[in-house]
């Protein structure tokens, strides 16, 4: 059995644990949704926490342990500098994030919703500065997009702007999005 593998993936949300270590939330284009425990990331000799950081695509090494996989090299492939340059864009990115970590199952291999959320935040970073319309079309329509891939929808001819997708993932979650006080406060 090969304990160590490579993957590319997005960093979709982390936390901190302990004095060092951080639990990263990473898309990965061939396992699916994956925590991955970083030990020493946020120490400051640790050559891998830039790579790490939230919107980054990244190629991983992993180690797989008992319960999750290691971190044990991360290198970025794309940082999505535009993304993070805007206030907007980065609230937009957020939302995307949050909703592909709390629709999708962990270790369940899905491609598509990995290349959705690549383009879509390849999409999201070439927006121009007047985001209002634009970014909130990109936006919709990778929700309804996204619903469909994974079965919550079966209509993907309702991607109508009048169509109220956050109130149905929200029922779906169980939960209120966090991301929706950063619309409320973009004035969108």
């Amino acid at each position: 059995m090969i304990r160590t593998y490579k993957t590319e993936g997005i960093i979709i949300n982390r936390r901190n644990v302990g004095e060092a270590d951080r639990l990263l939330t990473v898309f990965t284009r061939d396992h699916g949704k994956l925590s991955v425990k970083a030990k020493g990331i946020r120490r400051v000799p640790s050559r891998r926490s830039a790579h790490v950081e939230l919107l980054n695509t990244v190629i991983l090494t992993l180690y797989q342990a008992s319960r999750s996989p290691i971190l044990t090299e991360a290198t970025a492939t794309d940082t999505c500098s535009d993304l993070k340059e805007d206030l907007q864009k980065i609230g937009f990115a957020y939302h995307i994030c949050e909703l592909v970590d709390g629709l999708c199952p962990e270790n369940q291999e899905h491609h598509q919703v990995y290349f959705l959320l690549k383009n879509t935040l390849h999409r999201l970073s070439r927006c121009n500065s007047d985001l209002s319309q634009e970014a909130l079309f990109v936006i919709h329509e990778f929700e309804v997009t996204l619903l469909t891939l994974l079965g919550y929808w079966h209509t993907p001819q309702a991607a109508s702007l009048s169509v109220d997708t956050h109130s149905f993932i929200e029922s779906i979650l169980e939960r209120r999005l966090k991301s929706r006080a950063i619309f409320m406060r973009l004035d969108l």
